[in-house]
């Protein structure tokens, strides 16, 4: 620490003299000695000569501290908070009837009047959380929560029927719309992130802003990854139960043996593969596991909801044309300003994927967590996270 101050200090005090002093103004004496009040005494063939250099010293000295002082001013401007901010109440919420068959949940908390900020949640099925609405300042924010079809508060529950990506995006502007939002920042994690990109290159117009987590790019290889035996290598001990609900003839691809049974006619079937399901996936969600996020699982409602649109919307590719359509669509939306936050251990969404936007986005500003998974709770991403709304803050007050 101390030798890297003193090298900045003396690039510092080199750059002022010069920028003071040309360099042909200086010569080469021999210095004797320097006097405690500051006067060189230099020693020559023809006696001592005595140079005041009090003043100047002061003032270079003064120049110094200030351009330091500068320098500390300038970086303390650069850092923003990274901690949650505390828990909140909406102060309005409904529901929207957005098709013959879906009525969505929102609510909005925050400032009234302050920046709009739509929160997209992950699964698909996973639904908000109160918890959702702690990583934007609430002064600034205008914080929009909803659950997206079948998920959460929305009705009805875990329903399939009309439940496909484009519908979701229609289903962001129809509340945009409600909520007579001209145009938002956009926050999505997980399937969230997935969600994100499919709305704003869709509607990159209505799109200020992107903070993405854990990216699902919804790519053949990020499936079989996940659900077809690569994460099992890192966690045998959840991966087996997973597995051994499924007889060993159905094994050939568990997301279609998870589909039948999901979609079973008999309750209690699709109820134990659900459980199955979203516990594979909360036991995988931290670098270190988080019993209270594994007892989600056993909760019937979320479970259900959660594994059944997840499963729906895998099995049929997301309702994407192409396996790479989000990357191959980056164009629409490169202009956007963007944070991607990813855990280096994620095993549900693997690295590989945010490093593919992050070569497809390069303007987009990658944030590797050195010591999370993927869960948006883990304090290293949660940090991260709140960081990126605080920088994307200054950048629409235009500081």
């Amino acid at each position: 620490m101390m030798i890297i101050f003193a090298k900045k200090f003396s690039l510092l005090k080199t750059s002022l003299i010069t920028s003071i002093y040309p360099p042909s103004s200086f010569y080469h004496l021999p210095i004797s000695y320097i006097s405690s009040n500051h006067r060189l005494i230099f020693k020559g063939k023809r006696g001592n000569l005595r140079l005041h250099v009090t003043n100047c010293v002061n003032n270079l000295e003064k120049q110094l501290n200030m351009a330091l002082e500068g320098e500390n001013q300038k970086n303390e401007c650069c850092e923003v908070n990274k901690n949650l901010y505390p828990h909140i109440e909406p102060y309005s919420s409904g529901n929207l009837k957005v098709s013959e068959i879906h009525t969505l949940y929102w609510e909005q908390s925050g400032n009234p009047n302050g920046y709009p900020v739509v929160f997209l949640h992950g699964g698909p099925g996973g639904g908000t959380a109160p918890s959702n609405r702690r990583f934007f300042d609430p002064e600034f924010y205008q914080i929009i929560l909803f659950d997206q079809r079948g998920a959460g508060k929305s009705t009805p529950h875990a329903c399939l029927e009309e439940n496909t990506t484009w519908d979701l995006i229609a289903d962001i502007e129809k509340l945009r719309e409600h909520l007579e939002i001209p145009e938002w920042q956009v926050f999505g994690g997980s399937w969230g992130s997935t969600l994100a990109l499919a709305y704003s290159q869709a509607h990159p117009e209505k799109v200020t802003g992107l903070v993405l987590r854990g990216i699902f790019l919804l790519r053949k290889k990020e499936i079989d990854w996940f659900y077809e035996g690569g994460a099992a290598a890192i966690f045998p001990d959840a991966w087996e139960p997973f597995r051994d609900i499924i007889p060993e003839n159905e094994r050939d691809c568990l997301i279609d043996a998870y589909h039948k049974k999901l979609n079973s006619d008999d309750p209690e079937t699709q109820l134990a593969a659900a459980k199955a399901w979203t516990t594979w996936e909360m036991m995988t969600a931290h670098l270190m596991p988080n019993e209270e996020n594994i007892k989600r699982g056993e909760d019937d409602k979320f479970s259900l909801a959660f594994a059944r649109v997840e499963n729906h919307y895998f099995v049929n590719k997301g309702f994407f044309p192409s396996d790479s359509y989000l990357l191959e669509n980056i164009e629409k939306i490169r202009h956007i300003k963007c944070t991607i936050v990813q855990g280096r251990y994620d095993v549900i969404c693997p690295i590989m994927s945010a490093w593919d936007l992050h070569k497809a986005w390069p303007e987009a500003e990658l944030k590797v967590v050195p010591n999370a998974g993927h869960s948006a709770n883990e304090p290293g991403i949660a940090a991260e996270l709140v960081a990126a709304n605080e920088r994307l803050k200054l950048h629409h007050q235009g500081k």
